[in-house]
C-alpha cells in the first residue's frame, strides 16, 4: 500500500538558484523548520493523548527532527551563521493550515495529511539542494536528510490510516496535495525551505 503521493508540482530551478545564492539564509530558515517540525510532532501528542497507537512514532519523529536541528545548527556554527533573532511565521504552512476543516475529527485527519505533504515537499527540496551542492560534507548531509524526510512523508499517512477509512484518507490527501501546489506557486521565491 502506497503511503504517500507524488507532489502535484515540482519546485522550480529558480528556487534552487535562490537557495544557492544565499545559502546562509537558507540554513537559518532550515534550522527554524526543523525546530518547528519537532514541535509539531510533539503538539500532536499534546492535543491527542488518547491516540495511543501513534504516540510512540510521534515522539520518535519529534526527537529525530530535533536531532536534525542540532545538525543544521552545528553547520551554522562552523560557517559563523547565527540563528535568526526570531522564528517568523511560515506563510506556506499557515496557508495550508487555513485549508483544514474545523471540526475535531476532520481537522485531525487534515493535520496528519498536511504533515505528510510538508515532509514530502521538504524531501523534494532537500534532494534538489543535495543535487546542486558541490561534492563535500554539505552534499552528504543533504543527501542523508533527503532520505530521512522522505520516510517522514509516509509515517503521517500511516498514522491517519489507524483512524480513517482508506478511500477517505487518500481522497483528502489528493485534495490537499493540489492545494499545496497552488500555495507553493503563489509564494515569492526566497532562500527558504518553503
Amino acid at each position: 500500500m502506497k503511503l504517500s503521493i507524488e507532489l502535484a508540482c515540482e519546485s522550480s530551478p529558480e528556487w534552487v538558484e535562490a537557495v544557492m545564492g544565499d545559502f546562509d539564509s537558507f540554513l537559518q530558515d532550515h534550522a527554524n523548520c526543523e525546530r518547528k517540525a519537532s514541535a509539531m510532532a510533539m503538539s500532536f501528542v499534546a492535543k491527542y493523548p488518547d491516540r495511543v497507537e501513534i504516540i510512540p512514532e510521534l515522539i520518535e519523529t519529534g526527537i529525530e527532527e530535533l536531532e536534525h536541528f542540532q545538525a543544521v545548527y552545528q553547520i551554522m556554527q562552523e560557517r559563523g551563521v547565527q540563528l535568526p533573532p526570531e522564528m517568523g511565521q511560515d506563510i506556506y504552512v499557515k496557508k495550508l493550515i487555513d485549508q483544514c476543516y474545523t471540526d475535531v475529527e476532520r481537522r485531525f485527519l487534515d493535520r496528519l495529511l498536511l504533515a505528510s505533504i510538508i515532509e514530502c515537499r521538504g524531501a523534494e527540496r532537500f534532494r534538489l539542494v543535495y543535487e546542486a551542492l558541490p561534492v563535500g560534507e554539505l552534499k552528504t548531509f543533504y543527501h542523508n536528510l533527503w532520505a530521512s524526510e522522505a520516510k517522514h512523508g509516509n509515517i503521517f499517512v500511516k498514522m491517519a490510516l489507524n483512524y480513517f477509512d482508506r478511500d477517505l484518507t487518500y481522497k483528502r490527501l489528493e485534495e490537499l496535495n493540489l492545494i499545496e501546489a497552488q500555495v507553493l506557486r503563489s509564494l515569492p521565491l526566497k532562500p527558504a525551505l518553503h
